[in-house]
């Protein structure tokens, strides 16, 4: 199979935002307490914080990180985490112990070794709108009560948290404190008065829904006060039986992603707000998390959620779906502005932590593609001929694109994402440049099952190769279920 690639390089979609390479952190067995924060680890820091995590999150870049959750955050009291006496409590949402050990200025910290922009998510189950106000003003304020608490703990200098969410998925019936829309609506209004007189200078998120009633009236309310609209997005739902879904499967959930967007982006241009409201993916994976049995009386709702961290679960499927719902948030650049992945460690993160290290997953991977190999300036693009295969799932045959391609521009230079969704076909691309020399790295496995582990940690990774011609036509070979970026030098 061979295709032509067209584009113009005057014809920009927009700029990409590095937001979009955000990550999330949650109080979830231990994508936190084992995961970033681990002090009886040989990598910890003199803060606990694991150094092999931060060294692996800084050469990819991370521009924000959300914490605390997440379902975990409808029954988390912020102030139960701050200054020297730390007092566990049960948290409610996951029903374990929270020692919160980990809380606003170990969170700080952990964002400041990585470089990245606090994201802060606030209780809006259990909470209220003066104890979110109220975090504000001790992350941010120089007056008043907390701001003094603050410096009592040995924070003179505010933290200087610009992103904020009033509230987490409060439209499932599961969540903690969940809402009606009207009564939601009512709350976000009242939070974001409030949240604001704190600091007028600060961000606010609200979680949206696939509800339109809870996304007009939400707008309606509170959409002069919002700054984004928070979607989730996850497709492999797997918290009860955790049974990954095929590689062609996953492919398939691809037209998704197009879908949730633009459900939001129609809510925003609907109520008057285009451009004044953006969007922010702050929770999204492949993969739902595992987390059976909280519900069941007697039922062991804790030993099963070891199954995230079995790493063959993450394989070149995790890689192609990560790579091209990147692709697809480029696309729609000019209203996404923000994604978290969800999580960023152990779980179904990025990375995995042992007592010996880290597993670097195939996820991990393409973030360190995207966010340091391409450009900030998104073209328009379209292929000439046919893109399509037939890929066959529970013997029902459907037709998907076989190349997911964004090119890009940085400083005048092409560089190209190209993702080869084929499960077992390779695959020739054709695009026009100038340059005598392209720089190409492939991320790939033998099979698009491979995966990284702790006794084989490269089985996935990335190659690198140099191709010199003089052809004004390039010619790239992208091998099946693999991530390539093109490069002129």
């Amino acid at each position: 199979m061979a295709m032509e690639l067209r584009f113009d390089k005057k014809k920009k979609i927009g700029l990409r935002d590095p937001k979009l390479f955000g990550q999330f952190i949650e109080h979830f067995h231990r994508c936190v307490y084992g995961g970033v924060y681990d002090p009886a680890s040989s990598f910890a820091d003199e803060q606990g914080l694991r150094k092999d995590v931060i060294e692996a999150l800084n050469r990819i870049g991370v521009p924000v990180i959300r914490w605390p959750g997440g379902c975990f955050v409808s029954g988390y009291h912020w102030q139960d985490g701050i200054g020297p006496k730390r007092i566990p409590c049960f948290d409610k949402a996951w029903k374990v112990e929270e020692s919160n050990l980990f809380g606003t200025a170990e969170f700080l910290d952990f964002c400041r070794k990585i470089h990245a922009q606090p994201y802060i998510c606030c209780n809006a189950g259990t909470g209220t709108e003066e104890e979110m106000s109220d975090w504000v003003e001790y992350c941010n304020q120089t007056q008043g009560k907390w701001a003094r608490l603050r410096r009592e703990h040995g924070y003179e200098e505010p933290f200087h948290v610009k992103y904020w969410s009033i509230g987490n998925e409060n439209y499932f019936d599961g969540e903690l404190g969940s809402r009606n829309p009207k009564e939601w609506a009512r709350l976000v209004s009242r939070a974001s008065h409030m949240m604001k007189r704190a600091d007028d200078r600060i961000e606010l998120l609200a979680p949206c829904a696939n509800n339109l009633e809870w996304n007009l009236r939400l707008l309606a309310e509170a959409g002069h006060r919002l700054d984004w609209l928070s979607v989730h997005s996850y497709d492999d739902m797997l918290q009860q039986v955790n049974e990954p879904s095929s590689y062609e499967q996953c492919i398939l959930w691809l037209d998704n992603v197009k879908e949730r967007i633009e459900q939001a982006e129609s809510a925003i241009h609907l109520m008057g707000y285009r451009n004044k409201i953006h969007i922010a993916i702050d929770e999204w994976n492949l993969r739902g998390w595992h987390h059976p049995n909280v519900d069941v009386p007697g039922a062991d709702y804790l030993t099963p959620r070891d199954k995230n961290d079995d790493n063959s679960t993450y394989t070149m499927a995790d890689a192609v779906y990560t790579a091209c719902y990147l692709n697809e948030c480029f696309r729609h650049c000019n209203s996404v502005k923000m994604a978290n992945y969800a999580p960023t460690v152990n779980g179904r993160g990025l990375i995995y932590t042992h007592d010996d290290g880290i597993v670097l997953r195939p996820t991990y991977f393409v973030f360190d593609l995207y966010a340091n190999l391409l450009g900030d300036e998104i073209l328009d693009s379209w292929f000439d001929q046919e893109n399509r295969f037939a890929l066959s799932v529970n013997g029902k045959e459907q037709n998907v694109n076989w190349i997911d391609a964004v090119p890009t521009m940085q400083n005048g230079r092409l560089r190209i994402a190209l993702v080869n969704k084929h499960p077992e076909e390779a695959c020739r691309v054709f695009f026009a440049s100038s340059a005598g020399e392209l720089e190409l790295f492939t991320l790939n496995g033998k099979s698009k099952d491979s995966y990284n582990d702790i006794d084989h940690p490269e089985t996935v990774r990335v190659e690198r190769e140099i191709l010199k011609t003089k052809a004004s036509q390039k010619e790239i070979y992208l091998p099946p279920h693999s991530v390539t970026i093109v490069r002129e030098l």
